[in-house]
C-alpha cells in the first residue's frame, strides 16, 4: 500500500507527552527517520528546557537541541503522537482532525468503541463518543488497510498487543474454544511511565515479583473488545491477570487455550505461519525454541511459539515483545508509516540489543 507520491517527501511531526519513556522512545526513533522531521516537543513539566537537559544521552542526535514547548500550543504539523494520560487527547483531537493533523493517540481515549465502557474503566465520560467509531484501532498487522485510510489512530496497550497477535489467527479460522482463554502476563516496570509511586521504588521493585490489576486490569475490554471481533462477533471474556517484574523494559505473555476437536499442534503454527509470513515484525520461532524478552530488547519486533498438551487438549502461546516498542512507540511509528504511505519497516529495521 506504499504511496509512489510520498516516497520523497518529509513529513513533520510533533510529541506530546515527550519526555516520558514513551516520548523518548518516539524521539530515539524518529530523530533518525529518513522521512521525518520533529517540529515539536511538548510537555506539561519542562517547558523552556532543552530536550538533552532531559535525557543527555540523545544529545547528539538531530533534535538534541530543541527546546520543549506548552503542550497544549500545537503547531501545523502533519502527524502528531500523543503519549498522554487517558482524558486528554479525547478533548482536543476533534480540533486538531480540522486542521488535517493526523493523530497518534498512544493513551487510552479511543481504544474502547464503547462509551460506557470507557466510562466504566476510565472513571470519567468520554468527551467526544463521536470520534470512538472514527478511530482505528492500531495493531499494524491485524488492521493494516484501515489504518492506511485514517487519520485517528488508537495504539493498542501493550498488554493487547502481546495477547491480540498470537490469538487472532487462531479465532479467525476457529482453531481454539471461545471461552478458554486464560492469559498471565509479566511487564517490566517502564510501562508504568516514569511516575514515582512507592510501589515502583527500586527497594519495592528489586528481586520481587507480583501480580496486580487482578479484579479486573484496565486492558482487559481492550482485548476482549477486539478478540470478539476476530471471532466474527461473539461475545469473549477472558480471565487475564498482569504481572510486575524487576526488569526495566520487556514484556512476556503466556496463553492458555483449549483447542478444537481434530486440531494438532501444526495445524496451530501452520495458523500462524500463514498469518504472518509476510510480516517484518513478527516471528514464529522454531519448533523447541522459546521466546525471551532480550529477543526483543530495543526493536520493535513480537516473537511467538506454541506447545500442546494432547492429554488436556490445552495449547499455551507465548509471545514476547518490547512493552516501549512493540508495545509502544515502535508500534506508533510503524502506524505512521502505513498512514502515511512510506515502507513500513522505514525508521525501525535495527536489530535488537544483546544481551
Amino acid at each position: 500500500m506504499e504511496k509512489e507520491m510520498n516516497k520523497n517527501s518529509v513529513f513533520r511531526v510533533g510529541i506530546l507527552g515527550a519526555t516520558g519513556y514513551t516520548g523518548r522512545e518516539l524521539v530515539r526513533i524518529l530523530s533518525h527517520h529518513p522521512q521525518v522531521r520533529i517540529d515539536f516537543l511538548g510537555t506539561s513539566s519542562a517547558q523552556g528546557q532543552k530536550y538533552f537537559n532531559i535525557y543527555p544521552e540523545l544529545c547528539g542526535c538531530p533534535i538534541g537541541n530543541m527546546t520543549l514547548t506548552d503542550e497544549h500550543d500545537v503547531p501545523q504539523v502533519d502527524v502528531l503522537f500523543c503519549a498522554l494520560p487517558h482524558g486528554i487527547m479525547a478533548e482536543r483531537a476533534a480540533n486538531l482532525l480540522v486542521r488535517g493533523i493526523k493523530i497518534i493517540d498512544l493513551g487510552a481515549d479511543f481504544r474502547l468503541k464503547d462509551p460506557a465502557e470507557y466510562e466504566l474503566w476510565y472513571n470519567c465520560v468520554h468527551p467526544d463518543p463521536d470520534l470512538l467509531s472514527q478511530a482505528v484501532y492500531g495493531v499494524s498487522e491485524i488492521y493494516r488497510r484501515e489504518i492506511f485510510t485514517s487519520s485517528l489512530v488508537a495504539l493498542p496497550g501493550c498488554y493487547p498487543t502481546a495477547s491480540l497477535l498470537p490469538l487472532a489467527p487462531l479465532l479467525r479460522h476457529g482453531l481454539i474454544d471461545h471461552d478458554s482463554i486464560v492469559i498471565d502476563a509479566k511487564s517490566g516496570v517502564s510501562g508504568a511511565g516514569r511516575g514515582v509511586t512507592p510501589q515502583l521504588h527500586f527497594s519495592e521493585v528489586d528481586a520481587n515479583f507480583k501480580a496486580y490489576g487482578v479484579d479486573g486490569h484496565r486492558h482487559r475490554p481492550e482485548i476482549e473488545q477486539e478478540l470478539s471481533k476476530m471471532a466474527g462477533g461473539k461475545p469473549i471474556h477472558i480471565s487475564f491477570t498482569p504481572h510486575l517484574v524487576p526488569m526495566v523494559r520487556g514484556m512476556l505473555a503466556t496463553i492458555y487455550v483449549r483447542v478444537k476437536d481434530g486440531i494438532e499442534e501444526e495445524d496451530l503454527r501452520r495458523c500462524w505461519q500463514t498469518a504472518y509470513e509476510d510480516e517484518s515484525f513478527v516471528h514464529v520461532m522454531p519448533c523447541g525454541v522459546w521466546p525471551m524478552t532480550k529477543h526483543a530488547c530495543g526493536h520493535n519486533s513480537a516473537y511467538m511459539q506454541v506447545s500442546l498438551d494432547r492429554r488436556t487438549r490445552r495449547a499455551t502461546l507465548v509471545s514476547v515483545l518490547d512493552n516501549l516498542m512493540k508495545g509502544a512507540a515502535g508500534q506508533a511509528v510503524q502506524n505512521m508509516n502505513i498512514m502515511c504511505g512510506l515502507p513500513e519497516t522505514q525508521g525501525l529495521a535495527s536489530v535488537g540489543i544483546w544481551p
